[in-house]
């Protein structure tokens, strides 16, 4: 029996709109690793949902983020003592619609939040009140900042060592962490050059500041680079892997700086990677004093909540795009309810998003009044 405040059982779980938490609810769940999504996922009916602990809130989510590593996860490529079957997603925003007494000293029902957390892909999720971010109303472009504006906010403070004049080249720039890249590099008074695959994403990277964009459809970002900077580039945040990978290495200018945050070039592929001319990085980065660095969030979660308060007061200053993509222009539409999950990591990996890929879960309210 744990407590619940102002939920007495008397009305069971009723939440703030007055109409009853379910038993059951839909979520995603892994059944099998595989890199492709839709054979390793599974979408559950009647999953119980969950109570919440002395510490811990009840979250119905109405967004969710769709991850390039999403599909990492349920290859099972994170962790290989996780063994299926696990819940996935790993981000959310919704309204706390129960709680326990403890949690209830920081929150209340009906409260917007965002959460960074395994098992998101859900209707109804716990989250631990001391992981949960409190927000000002339940918006999808909150959403955009909790893994991908943290991401690149985190990796160019850390790695990137910006400063006014430098060159900074930002691949699959108009994705969801690349439009604050590009976005937080100028503001650090850099000179940023963005790849995408099509104008329509050039349109954007040039609304948001980008000095300098490459379509790699149909423009030789190579032939580019060396034309347009003979002396190289000072920073590369690179998300691709592969071929862009060994490009970005070339154009690195003396004392440069790639950080890799992503190869999404190589996750569908069976082993992961994408081969690349690794032999060769020794030379390369001794011949101009260079260096690559990886990022992974997860390594820096002691300055996540900074981070993230510092880029939720640029979002309502007005200083930071947070461009979400519902899909509104995919073959079927908008990505609405848990099942559209799957059309949103294809269309993801269709190079198809300008900005934040995001999930509505839209829910019935039966008031009882």
């Amino acid at each position: 029996s744990r407590p619940i405040l102002d939920m007495s059982y008397s009305r069971h779980f009723l939440d703030f709109q007055g109409s009853s938490i379910p038993s059951s609810m839909k979520k995603l769940v892994v059944t099998k690793l595989s890199q492709n999504f839709r054979e390793a996922v599974t979408l559950q009916h009647d999953s119980p949902v969950p109570l919440p602990g002395d510490g811990d809130l009840l979250v119905r989510n109405r967004f969710v983020g769709i991850n390039a590593s999403d599909i990492n996860y349920s290859a099972g490529r994170y962790d290989a003592s996780v063994k299926p079957p696990f819940d996935i997603g790993f981000e959310g925003v919704g309204e706390v619609v129960a709680l326990g007494l403890s949690a209830s000293a920081d929150y209340t029902v009906g409260q917007a939040v965002a959460y960074v957390k395994a098992g998101s892909f859900a209707e109804y999720i716990i989250v631990p009140a001391k992981q949960a971010v409190p927000l000002p109303s339940v918006k999808p472009e909150f959403l955009t900042l909790m893994v991908s504006g943290a991401t690149a906010y985190l990796s160019l403070k850390e790695l990137g060592d910006l400063s006014e004049g430098k060159k900074v080249l930002v691949t699959a720039a108009a994705g969801g962490t690349g439009q604050f890249a590009v976005q937080l590099a100028k503001k650090a008074k850099c000179h940023v050059i963005g790849t995408c695959s099509s104008d329509e994403k050039g349109g954007f990277l040039k609304s948001i500041g980008c000095d300098h964009t490459i379509n790699y459809k149909t423009e030789n970002v190579e032939s580019v680079l060396r034309k347009d900077y003979p002396e190289g580039v000072d920073v590369v945040y690179e998300s691709v892997g592969g071929k862009m990978f060994d490009l970005a290495l070339n154009a690195l200018a003396i004392k440069g700086r790639l950080i890799v945050i992503g190869f999404i070039a190589g996750y569908q592929n069976p082993t992961g990677l994408q081969p690349i001319k690794a032999e060769l990085l020794p030379v390369k980065l001794l011949k101009k004093s260079a260096s690559v660095r990886g990022f992974f969030l997860n390594h820096y979660l002691s300055d996540y909540k900074m981070a993230l308060q510092h880029l939720l007061k640029m979002y309502e200053r007005g200083d930071l795009v947070c461009e979400v993509d519902f899909g509104d222009m995919s073959p079927e539409g908008k990505f609405t309810g848990l099942e559209s999950v799957f059309r949103a990591v294809d269309y993801m990996y269709m190079g198809k998003n300008i900005g934040k890929i995001v999930v509505e879960l839209p829910h019935s309210v039966s008031s009882k009044l």
